[in-house]
């Protein structure tokens, strides 16, 4: 790793992202060496998967022996935990949130220590399966050299992939991962409420959705956005959306709105691939959205 070499790397907070990094980072040959967390159950559970990390009874302690140290607390505890803490020049401070500012460590930056952030794009709802998954996803960075660079190599001694954030972007940033990640997960919840109207079971409509839900993300990877975009609208086939708007608006009217903003935002990739016409693409439009200018 360029930069200077890490003496020890500690956690201050065990949660589930601390659980994942500290593990992965050992499997990556990188120094875990210490743990606090006000719950010490939780720190001994990091410290059962990631048996270098020591728990520690108090955060000082952590800063003792460790030159960098992951804040992995909840969003609004960074800016007071690290306010808390004596660092000290030696020291690296990052934290984990994808959208929490960087000053929220000015604290720490007024000693003369690094401060960065190190937001991994991943679902860390369970440990074992975020570890799983963590290489190949990327990684948003934001700091000041040289510890910009030295973050970006632990990034890619992960297997990840390293972004560089400029200052000011982590909310847009941030805002964004959320149509892939929680709203993804909202939108399969409205498509299993639909298949438990048929009968089915929370089980079986997913065991039907989510081979849909990767064939889709082949076909996007493989193409393109616009090319990889099906159904309907792509096809312009006036007919269907009719018949779902139909059945849709008969469940609920939030169902029905929801097929209807969706849909519009399919329009125009359906005219960038080619397979709608202008002229059908304004009549799409209008179906869906009466208000809405051709």
């Amino acid at each position: 790793m360029r930069g200077r070499p890490l003496l020890g790397i500690g956690f201050v907070g065990a949660g589930r992202v601390a659980r994942t990094l500290s593990q992965a980072f050992v499997q990556a040959n990188l120094p875990v060496i210490a743990v606090y967390s006000r719950n010490q159950e939780a720190a001994q559970l990091l410290h059962r998967r990631t048996p270098t990390a020591q728990p520690m009874s108090q955060p000082q302690a952590v800063l003792d022996v460790c030159d960098t140290i992951f804040l992995t607390v909840s969003d609004d505890a960074i800016g007071p935990v690290c306010d808390a803490l004596p660092w000290r020049s030696h020291h690296r401070v990052i934290h984990c949130s994808g959208v929490t500012d960087i000053s929220a460590l000015d604290s720490a930056k007024a000693e003369s220590a690094a401060t960065g952030g190190f937001h991994p794009i991943q679902m860390f709802a369970n440990p074992d399966v975020a570890l799983e998954t963590l290489p190949g996803c990327t990684i948003g960075i934001e700091a000041d050299q040289p510890l910009q660079t030295e973050l970006e190599s632990i990034a890619k001694l992960l297997g990840c992939v390293p972004f560089a954030l400029a200052p000011g972007m982590r909310p847009l940033y941030h805002a964004s991962t959320y149509y892939v990640g929680p709203f993804l997960i909202a939108l399969l919840d409205e498509s299993v409420r639909l298949w438990q109207s048929l009968g089915a079971s929370e089980t079986e409509a997913l065991r039907a959705m989510v081979p849909l839900l990767r064939g889709t993300v082949a076909a996007v990877l493989d193409g393109g956005l616009a090319n990889g975009m099906g159904g309907c609208v792509a096809r312009g086939d006036v007919g269907t959306i009719a018949k779902h708007l139909g059945a849709l608006d008969a469940r609920s009217s939030s169902a029905g709105r929801l097929y209807r903003e969706l849909a519009l935002r399919t329009v125009p990739l359906a005219v960038q691939r080619g397979t709608l016409s202008p002229e059908r693409a304004v009549e799409i439009q209008h179906m869906l959205n009466p208000q809405v200018n051709g």
